[in-house]
C-alpha cells in the first residue's frame, strides 16, 4: 500500500490555544515563500505624478502553501488587479509553526488568512484582529470515513478511530454535541495510511484536498462536512488589524476589492492561474489544483455568496460561532463581534 505523504495538503487547525504567542523568528515567517508583483510600469504623458500615484507596498499571509483555496488572491496578483487598485502586494505563504495571526498583528504583514474561530481566540488573547472577507461560505473542514461503512452522522463515530489534531475547536464541538465519549482520538499527522488500512477509522480532512489522494490510490470515501453538523465558521476569511483598518481605509477597500474580483475571475479561468500556483508550491500536482478549484466552487460562491457576493459575513454566523466557542468553554465569555468582523469594504453586488 503506498504511504501518502500530504505535505502539499496538510492544512493548519484551529486549536483552542491557537492565540497564544509564538517565538520571534515565526514572527518573522522565516522560510515562508512569497511573491511580489512587478513594478508599476513607467508613468504616461500627462499622467499623474509618481508621487500622487506611489503604490502602497502591503503583504498578505496565507494560511498554508501556495494552493487552489487561495486561488483568489493568486489571481489577483498575477492579473494585476491588486496593481490596478494601487497596492504593491506581496504574498506570503503560511506553513508549519507559521502564525499569520501573530504576524498581522505585529505589523509585519498588513493581512492575514484563516479560520473564523482563530480571530475569537486571537481577540481574546489581546490581538486586535478584524475579519474583513469571508472566502468560504461553507468550511471545506470534515470528517472523511471509508464509504463502504454507511456513515452518515457523526453519532457513528464512536466507537471508532479517530484521526485529529490536539485540542481543535471543531472536535471539541463535534464531542460534546453528538456525545463522542466512545471514540478513539489519534493523533492527526497528515499521513492517511493509517486511515487507508483501517476502514472502521476516520480522519480530519479538507473536502477540497485529502479526498483527491484517496481517489488517485483507488480508495472510496466521504467526508463529514463540520458545517452540516452545526459547526460552520467561514473559512479562509482575510483579516487587518484594528489600526490598520483606522489608519488606511483605502487601501484595506483596495485589498478587498481586488481579492474579491480575483475570486470572481479564478471561478472560470483556473486552468489559467492554476499553473502559476504550482510554481509556487511545486509539490502540488497539476491534477490536485483543479480537483481542489472545482471541489471549493460551492463552498465559495453558494450561500450567501449568490445573493450577496463572495466575501460576505453575516452577524448571525458570528455570533453563533462567538456562543458555540464560549459554551465550550474556548472562549472565556462572549465577544463584542460587531468589533470582530466588518463588511464595510466588501463591493456591493
Amino acid at each position: 500500500m503506498k504511504k501518502w505523504n500530504l505535505s502539499w495538503s496538510k492544512r493548519p487547525v484551529t486549536a483552542v490555544f491557537a492565540g497564544l504567542l509564538i517565538a520571534g523568528a515565526v514572527l518573522s515567517g522565516c522560510g515562508a515563500q512569497s511573491e511580489t508583483q512587478p513594478a508599476s510600469a513607467d508613468p504616461k504623458p500627462g499622467a499623474p505624478s509618481d508621487a500622487e500615484k506611489q503604490p502602497v507596498a502591503v503583504t498578505q499571509v496565507t494560511n498554508w502553501f501556495a494552493q487552489s483555496e487561495h486561488g483568489g488572491n493568486y489571481t489577483a496578483l498575477i492579473k494585476g488587479f491588486y496593481k490596478e487598485a494601487g497596492l504593491d502586494m506581496t504574498i506570503q505563504s503560511g506553513g508549519p509553526g507559521i502564525s499569520a495571526t501573530q504576524i498581522v498583528a505585529s505589523g509585519k504583514a498588513q493581512f492575514g488568512m484563516g479560520q473564523a474561530d482563530e480571530v475569537l481566540f486571537a481577540r481574546e488573547n489581546g490581538l486586535p484582529l478584524v475579519a474583513i472577507l469571508g472566502t468560504f461560505q461553507k468550511n471545506p473542514q470534515g470528517i472523511m470515513v471509508h464509504k463502504d461503512r454507511n456513515i452518515k452522522s457523526m453519532e457513528q463515530l464512536n466507537g471508532r478511530k479517530v484521526y485529529v489534531g490536539s485540542g481543535v475547536a471543531y472536535w471539541e464541538y463535534m464531542k460534546k454535541a453528538f456525545h463522542l465519549d466512545k471514540v478513539q482520538e489519534l493523533k492527526y499527522t497528515g499521513q492517511l495510511a493509517n486511515f487507508v488500512n483501517d476502514k472502521e477509522s476516520a480522519t480530519q480532512v479538507y473536502v477540497t484536498s485529502e479526498p483527491f489522494a484517496m481517489k488517485q490510490e483507488g480508495v472510496e470515501v466521504e467526508v463529514l462536512l463540520n458545517a452540516d453538523f452545526g459547526y460552520a465558521p467561514y473559512g479562509n476569511i482575510m483579516y487587518t488589524t484594528e489600526s490598520f483598518m483606522k489608519e488606511n481605509p483605502e487601501a484595506v477597500k483596495a485589498f478587498v476589492e481586488a481579492t474579491v474580483k480575483g475570486w470572481n475571475y479564478y471561478k472560470d479561468h483556473y486552468t489559467e492561474i492554476n499553473p502559476f500556483i504550482q510554481e509556487k508550491n511545486p509539490d502540488t500536482p497539476l491534477e490536485k489544483l483543479e480537483y481542489s478549484a472545482t471541489a471549493l466552487q460551492p463552498l465559495v460562491f453558494e450561500g450567501d455568496a449568490a445573493t450577496h457576493g463572495v466575501g460576505y459575513m453575516s452577524m448571525e454566523r458570528w455570533e453563533t460561532l462567538n456562543k458555540q466557542l464560549a459554551d465550550l468553554g474556548l472562549l472565556k465569555s462572549p465577544l463584542d463581534v460587531s468589533k470582530v468582523f466588518t463588511t464595510e469594504f466588501l463591493p456591493k453586488k
